[in-house]
């Protein structure tokens, strides 16, 4: 009797694991993956200037100079670039489809160059000193260290290169306070502003905040701005719209270089180091390029 019972247990254990392995009639939706796994699709067209031609309950479409990346909107949909498949969706939570991160540098390198923005043509702005500007901290002050890991005075430098570069291509005086990691002190830096008569002195860098959900651009300006300082900084605000990232408007603060500048002057923060998402863009040199490039356009709006 024993024999048998012990015989009639491990027939039905058999038989209970064999049910438990069986798929199960109702779909399973896998818990979020961390920020590292994966990206969502608003970040991916943010980040890889992709615009969001179509979307529909089974699929969206997103294209960028003649490329087009196709993502089929449910768990374990295909993605699909230029109508060939790199991947899976890895979710979808709140409406919005993630798809792994490892994705990112693969559809990049299969969308090609995006043609350069074409530069303000064909007279320059009418510029009586010069236009200065300002990579912020440097040397042995680093500024942020974001949650990436790396400082801001890098990042600060990098971008405030381009933008120089961008306006001397286009026919304005430009001058950097620093050209590498060095620490110019705050007043030495306004004052060549005041020493070169500058029509506009920009200081360039990235934010932090306690709160990691913090995220968007912001301009200053000193408490007793002149009003040409309110109008570079509501320039400057329009044309950083166009990184894809968030105002946090104009706000005013006295800062030293932006009180000890006689002329008009402008402090921009890019974005925020503490924010994953922010962190990982400012990083990257196309989205770079593509501040560069917004901070340039301000810049030459408000001199027209």
């Amino acid at each position: 009797m024993c024999k048998r019972f012990r015989l009639v247990v491990l027939l039905a254990s058999a038989a209970f694991a064999m049910v438990g392995c069986q798929p199960s009639a109702v779909p399973v939706i896998s818990g979020p993956s961390s920020d590292q796994q994966t990206i969502s699709v608003s970040e991916l067209s943010q980040l890889l200037t992709l615009r969001v031609d179509d979307r529909t309950p089974t699929h969206m479409v997103l294209r960028r100079m003649g490329n087009t990346v196709m993502i089929f909107t449910h768990k374990g949909g295909s993605v699909y670039v230029n109508a060939k498949e790199v991947g899976k969706v890895s979710r979808i939570e709140s409406n919005e489809v993630f798809i792994p991160r490892s994705l990112v540098s693969k559809i990049r390198s299969m969308l090609g160059t995006p043609e350069p923005t074409p530069l303000p043509e064909p007279t320059p702005p009418s510029v009586s000193g010069y236009v200065v500007i300002d990579a912020g901290h440097g040397g042995e002050d680093p500024g942020a260290t974001s949650c990436l890991g790396y400082y801001e005075k890098h990042i600060n430098l990098a971008v405030a290169r381009e933008v120089a570069d961008l306006l001397r291509q286009r026919g304005i005086r430009v001058k950097m306070t620093r050209t590498g990691d060095y620490y110019p002190e705050l007043e030495d830096r306004a004052a060549l502003a005041n020493r070169l008569n500058a029509d506009l002195f920009v200081s360039i860098h990235a934010d932090s905040s306690p709160k990691s959900s913090t995220r968007g651009y912001t301009l200053y300006i000193a408490n007793g701005a002149s009003r040409a300082s309110q109008r570079a900084a509501r320039a400057l605000e329009g044309a950083m719209s166009s990184t894809g990232l968030s105002s946090k408007g104009v706000r005013k603060a006295n800062f030293h270089v932006l009180v000890d500048t006689v002329g008009p002057a402008v402090l921009v923060e890019m974005g925020y180091l503490t924010n994953r998402y922010e962190a990982g863009l400012l990083r990257d040199s196309s989205f770079q390029d593509r501040m560069a490039q917004a901070i340039a356009n301000g810049i030459t709006n408000y001199l027209r």
